[in-house]
């Protein structure tokens, strides 16, 4: 793959089934270079397998596709003019789509109630004065802010305190109703000034405050909604969220008086669990969630796994149904049949499908490969469809039953057709101390010997997969092969080898990284060990950056994005006020100890820095300051860095500028590890 093929990335997200279990809806967008966007549209799957998915829409990013609970309708969400996401509905057997939302900063989550009648979503609204509520006031004129909280950026967005999310319910328009008209001229002149003509039903606000608001699903009974939000009084100094209900009699208007947000309640609040993603069973009688124990300080998250509870629906104490030691959740429960859910456990690189009941039986519905992201049960079967990836493709949807896994799309058919996909080889090495290290290589066509790229994964709690990922497609097109683990810091082994790094950066993570790669290297043939280079980013990076302090063998290095130096990382982090105590601990002496930018003299390594301007999780000072340092100790050193991006340049980043990142990085590669170098050493 090349990075001028990045356009080839067709990736669908999550399906919606129809009611009547015949077919599935889903969004698949990808990367264009023409509009330097993300463009997609939503596509129409027979189940059967017997008709060719076909395109549904054609809007220029339609996504987010919701089945009314009736079957009549289909919502999802359109980027509006400015490309806010707004929801629109259409009915299922075709016409126009009609708008429901005008949300000034767009829709994020949004949900049906059980009778189609109504929508509930959540929308960032913007505070009085900010983000252009005032005609004439740009962002360099507003007032100055005044904060006094840890919780006040966030990557991606910026100040986050002055646009919250918050809760709303909008009536669903008729599609079959006449389009709603202009009023112009004398119609327009004897308009009542006060009730202002607006194309879209009026939603009504049913969250105010400090406080965000997000997964919001109706009750079973309609009578109320269920979100999750972070309302206690100690919710700026922990990570703790809960679970709480708006009922909806309580937001009717008053007549009589002025109209005023609805009481929130709280249902499922702990002082050490957090809880998100409310799931209703079907039944009506057990409300599923998600939660996490965050210790007495509400901030112990180092490799702690989500697991799955159960509570009355009514409220009561919850109930763990899971073992979060060692089974990591990866999705929102999803309910099938009368009392149970969905849910997905990530698990050494790919996922396992779990059927979890209330009262807590778990069965094993697929895994191992095609990895599950995304999964949906098929209404009046046992069948599940879910959106799949593998080896040779970033996503497709498929349907699984007692028969296996049957894809019912080809979405990567034009990348495979212009491209050779390597599929990864499972390898796993024994570190110094007997621990085991799971991990992949990648070899180009030929014999070799090929130069070799260790890349280093971010997180650190997180994992590189055994399925396609477009960074090590790329790497071996251009001749690279790629050597890369999930060494112990990684999730999907457990909360105890993911916590194993805790307080000791650049130690066991270390060990394991370089114990792989001469494994590798040793084992795997057509292996060059003597012309290697490294890279990674965020925590990969700050790996890469503490490894070439300590190891001199490599031949080139990429910094990009990282967490390279503890203590400045505080304050200036959208996490830093509790990532990096939690994980390099409070003590100065500590954090410096595990600071790669301190050790910038004992480099000996070509580095090359990449960072975006607006990344707020590794702020561009991180890059700025490890670079800064590289130079005047004098280590050949270069600085790319990217406008307009945020910490997520590779997965998200605008198409031109994830290319541009892509043709740097092989122009590096091809000064100080070049490809032909191997071929004519053969």
């Amino acid at each position: 793959m090349r990075p001028d093929q990045l356009e080839l990335l067709l990736t669908p997200r999550a399906p919606a089934v129809h009611p009547d279990g015949t077919w599935a809806v889903v969004a698949a967008t990808r990367p264009s270079f023409a509009a330097d966007a993300y463009v997609g549209q939503l596509w129409r799957v027979d189940l059967s397998g017997t008709d060719a998915p076909r395109r549904l829409t054609r809007g220029v990013n339609d996504a987010t596709p919701r089945f009314s609970p009736d079957g009549r309708l289909l919502g999802f969400l359109r980027g509006d003019a400015d490309g806010r996401p707004q929801v629109f509905v259409v009915r299922t057997d075709g016409g126009e789509a009609a708008q429901v939302t005008t949300a000034p900063m767009g829709v994020g989550a949004f949900c049906w109630s059980p009778d189609a009648g109504r929508i509930a979503f959540v929308a960032r609204v913007a505070e009085e004065g900010r983000y252009g509520t005032v005609d004439g006031v740009s962002p360099a004129q507003e007032d100055p802010r005044h904060l006094v909280g840890n919780q006040i950026q966030a990557n991606g967005l910026g100040w986050s305190t002055d646009r919250r999310r918050r809760l709303f319910v909008v009536d669903v328009p008729d599609p079959d109703a006449e389009p709603p008209i202009t009023p112009v001229g004398r119609a327009a002149a004897a308009a009542d000034p006060d009730s202002p003509f607006s194309p879209v039903p009026t939603a009504t606000e049913l969250t105010t405050g400090a406080f965000d608001a997000t997964d919001p699903v109706f009750s079973p009974d309609g009578a109320s909604i269920l979100f999750t939000s972070a309302r206690e009084a100690d919710r700026d100094e922990t990570l703790r969220t809960g679970i709480h209900r708006v009922r909806l009699a309580d937001a009717a208007p008053n007549p009589d008086e002025a109209s005023a947000p609805a009481p929130v309640e709280p249902v499922a609040v702990d002082a050490r669990l957090t809880f998100d993603h409310a799931t209703p069973s079907r039944d009506g009688a057990t409300l599923f969630c998600l939660g996490s124990d965050l210790g007495e300080s509400g901030l112990d998250f180092v490799a702690t796994n989500q697991a799955l509870y159960a509570t009355p629906v009514d409220g009561g104490e919850p109930r763990r149904l899971t073992d979060p030691a060692t089974l990591e959740l990866a999705s929102a429960p999803v309910p099938v049949g009368d009392d149970a859910v969905l849910v997905i456990a990530a698990q050494r690189g790919t996922s396992t499908l779990l059927r979890v009941s209330a009262d807590g039986t778990v069965t094993t519905l697929h895994e191992g490969h095609p990895t599950v992201l995304w999964a949906e049960p098929v209404p009046g079967s046992d069948a599940v469809v879910a959106t799949v990836t593998d080896v040779d493709t970033p996503g497709e949807v498929a349907r699984i039953d007692g028969g296996g896994v049957r894809r019912l799309t080809d979405f990567a058919a034009g990348l495979r057709e212009a491209t050779t996909i390597v599929a990864p080889r499972e390898l796993v090495s024994t570190s110094p101390d007997g621990h085991p290290v799971h991990g992949w290589t990648l070899v180009p066509e030929g014999e070799g010997p090929h130069p070799v790229l260790l890349t280093i994964h971010g997180g650190p709690y997180a994992s590189y997969p055994s399925t396609f990922f477009d960074e090590w497609q790329v790497f071996v097109a251009a001749g690279y092969a790629v050597v890369a683990c999930n060494p112990r810091g990684a999730a999907g082994y457990g909360e105890e080898h993911g916590a194993a790094i805790r307080y000791a950066f650049g130690d066991l993570d270390m060990t394991d990284v370089l114990g792989f790669l001469d494994h590798a290297t040793a084992t795997v043939p057509g292996l060059d060990a003597d012309r290697v280079g490294i890279m990674g980013g965020s925590y990969g990076g700050y790996l890469t950056a503490w490894i070439i302090a300590h190891d001199h063998r490599f031949a080139g290095a990429i910094v990009e994005r990282g967490f390279l130096d503890p203590a400045s990382f505080l304050g200036a982090s959208d996490i830093g006020w509790f990532f990096m105590p939690q994980y390099n601990g409070a003590d100065l002496e500590q954090q410096n100890r595990q600071s790669p930018t301190l050790l910038t003299h004992q480099v000996q390594t070509p580095t090359f820095v990449v960072h975006s301007e607006l990344d707020l999780r590794c702020p561009l000072a991180q890059g700025l300051r490890y670079y800064a340092s590289l130079k005047s100790h004098g280590v050949e050193a270069e600085l790319l860095v990217f406008p307009g991006e945020n910490h997520e340049l590779s997965r998200s980043g605008t198409p031109w500028h994830r290319r541009q990142r892509f043709e740097k990085i092989l122009d590096w590669w091809d000064r100080h590890l070049p490809v032909s170098a191997a071929r004519g050493r053969e």
